[in-house]
């Protein structure tokens, strides 16, 4: 077997009193798919420090074969010190990087390199770093929550490329769906140490649990044990001295053995303060539109939501959902249109951007306004006893905001959210920072909600498991509603959320222009045949452009799905087609009026 490609052996850590790491593991061998998993705590973060060279450990070893590149995405990159996107890539490169493969890497993920690295939005930000991370094409790549804060189209792409590279891949993510399609092996870090599965994601959990059930029983037969000894001790007929002080040195040892063994982490407990219940109506928005300068960002928009219905919001960032999700809630009025907001509303509102949360409070000023107790569902609780429920300690009640974890903090918000009487919960990218339990929690919670709940997220798996109907952003202010969730959106709209067509197209023009580039070929010629082609294939563009916005026009009618699925169905499927006839022809028309241009021709 050869040589591993990287290896931590035996590190240990511990930060801040606590001990995170007590001997973990990790091999990483040439084209490895691994995910490595743990709750928020565990020390998933800091390992992966550890693999990159960023934190040093207390103690362990550290070995990366010879002329091996590693590569890391942080949890949170920083971009201060460098003017511009490009000026932060091009600082990752070394001597042996080929930096062509930047403007690609740029094209792709919607960038230019000159953005201003002072302005740029949190999926910005991300993608940036993606790409610095990806250019140098490294053997092992270490990849810390690469998808927060992107958008579902970037996170497909970001599959679609992460599954054909060379590199091995060690990532650290919540999105079930993403580590279910990249993963191959999976490392569980738990209680400081690593266990290994080999095989993906998709059986982790299921493995996850039969090993917790295994040590619940151990720890009930060591109990049972240590009762057996003590009753004994206290009971049994006396034997000789030194017997007697072997078995007790037995217990003392069974006694410290139970004491001191690791339990896993306790589970956040999520419940809801109520509000009244609302009325059966809870939204309806009838042709509603909004526009910003010559940008129309909601265009015709028409729904109902009724009591207790969840609807998710999907789309590319800056398509408008958060538009969207403030005109239907009532916070700004549509330029055209009307909504119509039910009766008996209590609306709580969670913000992806944990603005809500002052950096300077303490924990108790958090949750409770400055007091001791929380009100939650009807019965005041002590703060403390609240925190506890998700999972915070009672020293952490005086401790300031700023210095929780992202999960500490999504966790927080999620506490200050549901302590509030609510029968309309709006939920923007909820699933952000919390691991992969706390939102098995969050799920149940939100599917037995009894009001109504609307959230924007990009975590297919998530949408799947609450949703009865997904609104998607189509482009140009057009959004589409669907019943059931993302897959079932899926399955009726015949694709999922186009990743970025044009992007691509760009990339694979500038390859076919370095190409051309590269050779020494004779002068190239643009025939009259390659004219009437050149033509022909235009007027075949505008023709199919036609057709796919009739199509559009068709399944954008809200209530088309209820009256006719089969018609819905057979429309859907035949706009997949067009597009793909769309792109088809336009890539035609590209090779043809490069011909054209390297020829030298003027077309006439």
């Amino acid at each position: 077997m050869p040589a591993p490609l990287f290896a931590l052996r035996d590190v240990h850590l511990t930060l801040a009193g606590i001990e995170l790491l007590t001997g973990a593991d990790l091999v990483v061998e040439e084209g490895a798919r691994l995910c490595l998993v743990g709750r928020n705590g565990s020390g998933k973060s800091s390992f992966l420090k550890i693999a990159a060279g960023i934190l040093e450990a207390d103690r362990g070893e550290r070995t990366i074969r010879g002329g091996a590149r590693l590569r890391y995405l942080a949890q949170e990159p920083d971009l201060s010190g460098f003017p511009t996107v490009r000026s932060y890539v091009d600082a990752g490169l070394d001597g042996a990087d080929d930096p062509f493969r930047v403007p690609t890497l740029l094209a792709d993920f919607g960038l230019t390199g000159d953005e201003v690295t002072a302005t740029l939005s949190g999926g910005e930000l991300r993608r940036a770093a993606l790409v610095r991370a990806l250019a140098p094409d490294p053997n092992v790549l270490l990849l810390d929550e690469p998808t927060n804060h992107l958008d579902l189209p970037t996170i497909e792409l970001l599959e679609e490329m992460l599954s054909s590279i060379r590199s091995a891949l060690v990532v650290v993510s919540h999105d079930r769906r993403f580590l279910e399609r990249l993963s191959k092996a999976t490392i569980w870090l738990d209680r400081g140490r690593c266990r290994r599965l080999d095989r993906g994601f998709d059986a982790f959990e299921a493995w996850r649990d039969s090993v917790l059930a295994e040590e619940e029983r151990d720890a009930h037969k060591l109990k049972r044990r240590i009762a057996a000894e003590e009753h004994w001790l206290r009971y049994g007929v006396t034997a000789r001295r030194k017997r007697n002080e072997r078995r007790l040195a037995e217990l003392r040892d069974l006694r410290r053995r139970y004491r001191e063994r690791r339990q896993p982490a306790g589970e956040v407990a999520f419940a809801t303060t109520e509000a009244e219940l609302s009325g059966k109506l809870v939204i309806e928005a009838q042709a509603v539109s909004k526009t910003y300068g010559d940008r129309t960002v909601v265009r015709a928009f028409s729904t109902r939501i009724a009591r207790g219905d969840r609807v998710g919001l999907v789309g590319a960032n800056g398509a408008g959902k958060t538009t969207l999700l403030r005109i239907l809630t009532g916070d700004i009025a549509p330029d055209s249109g009307t909504v119509r907001l039910g009766s008996n509303l209590t609306i709580v509102t969670l913000d992806q951007k944990r603005e809500a949360l002052d950096p300077s409070w303490t924990l108790r000023e958090a949750l409770t306004r400055g007091g001791d107790m929380v009100a939650v569902g009807g019965t005041a609780r002590h703060v403390v006893s609240y925190m506890k429920d998700f999972l915070f300690t009672a020293e952490q009640v005086e401790s300031p905001v700023s210095v929780l974890s992202g999960g500490e903090r999504g966790r927080l918000m999620l506490a200050r959210a549901l302590s509030q009487p609510a029968n309309l919960l709006v939920l923007d990218e909820p699933t952000n920072d919390l691991d992969l339990e706390t939102l098995d929690l969050l799920e149940e919670m939100l599917a037995e909600h009894p009001g109504t709940v609307l959230v924007v997220s990009h975590d297919r798996d998530f949408l799947d498991r609450v949703c009865t109907s997904i609104i998607v952003a189509e482009g140009d202010g057009r959004f589409v509603s669907y019943a059931g969730g993302y897959t079932d959106m899926v399955a009726q709209r015949g694709a999922g959320i186009a990743a970025r067509v044009v992007a691509r197209r760009n990339h694979e023009a500038v390859e076919r222009r370095h190409a051309v580039a590269s050779k020494v070929p004779e002068a190239p010629r643009f025939t009259s045949q390659d004219r009437r082609a050149l033509d022909a294939m235009a007027q075949r563009i505008e023709q199919l452009e036609a057709s796919a916005k009739r199509l559009r026009t068709i399944i954008s009618d809200p209530g088309l799905y209820e009256r006719d699925p089969t018609a819905f169905a057979r429309a859907s499927a035949t706009l997949v087609q067009v597009e793909a006839a769309l792109a088809a022809a336009e890539d035609k028309w590209l090779a043809l009026d490069e011909r054209r241009t390297a020829a030298g021709s003027d077309g006439s």
